[in-house]
């Protein structure tokens, strides 16, 4: 009797030394790949190398090797991140804010205005931990616009959310579970209001028609009449707001 061939393991990622430094990149073994390939997703994650079936790992550190140089251009072309640190500006419902320590030890972030008017957030305590409390701030922002904007539109549908919850996904704004619980990215409190809105009522519209048909999409410009230029915002300006934090 023959063995059956076991498929090689390969490890979550190798090390690629780049003139900067090293870099971890991202192993996807796909059995339906022809060919190796080196590619950096749009979401900031990280370098990713296909490996094709019958590929091992030797070469597919020799092909990333190779193409170091591509990868470095890449990398340096990347728009750069904004931390939540003092003197940093980040958009908090669409105007820009920068961040301020308050001089106080305790209290909360709040927003305002500085004796020039410009958007301020004042952050109390130690340096370390701006990072944090602004983050923590944004998130309850984020839920308290959400569930407002779920709550109106579920009641101009006559329908009901089961839960409400927030992450940080990449991948989509909001979803909408079969079982009525919702789901949303934090960051859309970084966007306009009517980005927000969109995306709470194209989630609360799934809670009706659980599809993307004529019928849903009628339903989403019934409650978010500025749908397209929603979605189109979202083409073009939603990758952004992965920059912050």
């Amino acid at each position: 009797m023959f063995s059956r061939l076991r498929r090689p393991v390969f490890p979550d990622h190798i090390v690629l030394p780049l003139s900067g430094g090293e870099i971890a990149v991202r192993l996807r073994p796909d059995p339906r790949a022809r060919r190796y390939l080196l590619r950096l997703p749009h979401d900031q994650s990280g370098p990713v190398l296909t490996i094709p079936k019958g590929g091992s790992l030797s070469t597919a550190q020799r092909f990333a090797e190779k193409h170091a140089g591509w990868l470095e251009e890449k990398l340096a072309a990347l728009p750069q991140t904004t931390p939540f640190a003092a003197g940093s500006v980040v958009p908090v419902r669409g105007i820009l804010h920068r961040i301020e320590p308050s001089g106080r030890l305790r209290g909360l972030v709040t927003a305002g205005l500085d004796a020039d008017g410009h958007a301020v957030l004042s952050v109390p305590g130690a340096a370390e931990h701006t990072g944090r409390k602004v983050a923590d701030w944004l998130k309850r922002q984020a839920r308290a616009d959400i569930e407002a904007a779920v709550a109106r539109h579920t009641a101009t549908l006559g329908v009901k959310a089961a839960a409400i919850s927030l992450r940080d996904t990449r991948s989509r704004w909001g979803s909408c579970a079969s079982n009525g619980r919702l789901s949303f990215s934090w960051r859309l409190i970084l966007a306009p209001p009517e980005i927000l809105d969109y995306v709470a009522a194209h989630e609360v519209a799934h809670l009706r028609e659980m599809n993307h048909s004529d019928r849903f999409w009628a339903l989403c410009r019934q409650l978010a009449p500025h749908t397209p230029k929603a979605r189109q915002w979202l083409k073009d300006e939603g990758g952004k707001l992965h920059l912050f934090g």
